[in-house]
C-alpha cells in the first residue's frame, strides 16, 4: 500500500499550495461526485474548476488464483462552464497482478480509456420531488497501451437523483446503463448511498450499487466511508467495501477533492 500512500501525499502537498496561493468566492461547502460510486446531480459553479482524485486497492481470490488492483490515479476534473452544466475529464492508472498459488503469474501497467463527459442539472429539490441530474460520458480507447486497448468506445449515462431528508441527511441514487470498450451487450447500473452529517466537518455514508449486463449475472456490491471538509473548498475521503455477490474480496479507498477558480 506505499505507492498509494505516496500519491495521496503528493496531491495533498500540491493541493494545499494551490489554496494557500489563491483565494475561492465562498460558495458553501464543495459536493463531491466521490468517493461513493452514486453521482451527485449537482454541477460545479461556472468558471471554477474541481479536482477530485484518489487512491483504491481491491482483491479477489477463487480456487487459488487471486487478482489485485493498485489504482495509483483516479483524477476527475470538472469545470462549470454554465450555470447547469459541467465539462468533465478523468482517467485511472491501474497496476494489475495475478497469483496463481501465491506466485505472480502477469503484471500489467495502463491507463485506463481517457473520460469525456458533461453533467447536465435538469431541476432543483422541490418537496417530494428530488434534485435531478443527467451524466454523460465516452470512453476514448486511445489512452491504453496497444496490446490491451479497447477496439471501440464505451459510452455511459445516469440519471442521479438527490433527496434532503433532514438537516442532516440525505438519500440519493442513479440510474442508467453502459456498453461498448469491446462489448456488445448493455450493462444496466444502480446506486443507492444514504449520507449523514456527523458534525459540520465530519459525514458518513453507507452504499449499496451493482450492474445487470444483459447477458450475464448481476453484480452486486456495497461500501462505506467517511469525509472531512479541510475548509469549504477541500474535502478528504476513506472508503471500505466489498461484493455481496462474487467479484471482490475487499476495497479500500482514500482521496482528496479541492475547487478552484478558472
Amino acid at each position: 500500500m506505499k505507492p498509494i500512500k505516496h500519491v495521496l501525499t503528493i496531491v495533498a502537498a500540491l493541493t494545499f499550495g494551490l489554496l494557500t496561493a489563491q483565494e475561492t468566492q465562498d460558495l458553501g461547502p464543495l459536493v463531491t461526485d466521490r468517493p461513493d460510486a452514486t453521482e451527485a446531480p449537482s454541477v460545479v459553479p461556472k468558471n471554477y474548476i474541481q479536482v477530485e482524485t484518489g487512491a483504491f486497492y481491491e482483491s479477489f481470490e477463487e480456487n487459488n488464483f487471486k487478482t489485485e488492483d493498485f489504482t495509483y490515479n483516479t483524477t476527475l476534473i470538472r469545470y462549470g462552464l454554465l450555470d447547469n452544466l459541467e465539462l468533465r475529464l478523468g482517467w485511472n492508472l491501474t497496476d494489475s497482478k495475478a497469483f496463481l498459488n501465491n506466485t505472480e503469474t502477469s503484471q500489467i501497467s495502463s491507463f485506463s480509456p481517457l473520460l469525456l463527459g458533461v453533467k447536465i442539472a435538469i431541476t432543483e429539490e422541490k418537496g417530494l420531488l428530488p434534485e435531478i441530474g443527467f451524466i454523460g460520458h465516452l470512453n476514448l480507447p486511445f489512452s491504453v497501451k496497444e496490446a490491451i486497448r479497447p477496439q471501440t468506445t464505451g459510452v455511459d449515462f445516469r440519471f442521479s437523483f438527490a433527496h434532503t431528508l433532514s438537516d442532516r441527511s440525505s438519500f440519493s441514487y442513479n440510474l442508467g446503463a453502459a456498453w461498448g470498450n469491446d462489448s456488445s451487450e448493455a450493462n444496466y447500473l444502480y446506486t443507492m448511498a444514504y449520507g449523514y452529517g456527523i458534525t459540520e466537518k465530519f459525514g458518513a455514508y453507507a452504499e449499496l450499487y451493482g450492474d445487470f449486463p444483459e447477458n450475464s449475472k448481476a453484480n452486486h456490491l456495497w461500501d462505506a466511508g467517511l469525509t472531512y471538509l479541510l475548509s469549504n473548498n477541500v474535502q478528504l475521503d476513506a472508503t471500505v467495501g466489498s461484493s455481496i455477490t462474487k467479484g471482490q474480496d475487499i476495497l479500500l479507498s482514500a482521496g482528496i477533492s479541492f475547487r478552484l477558480p478558472n
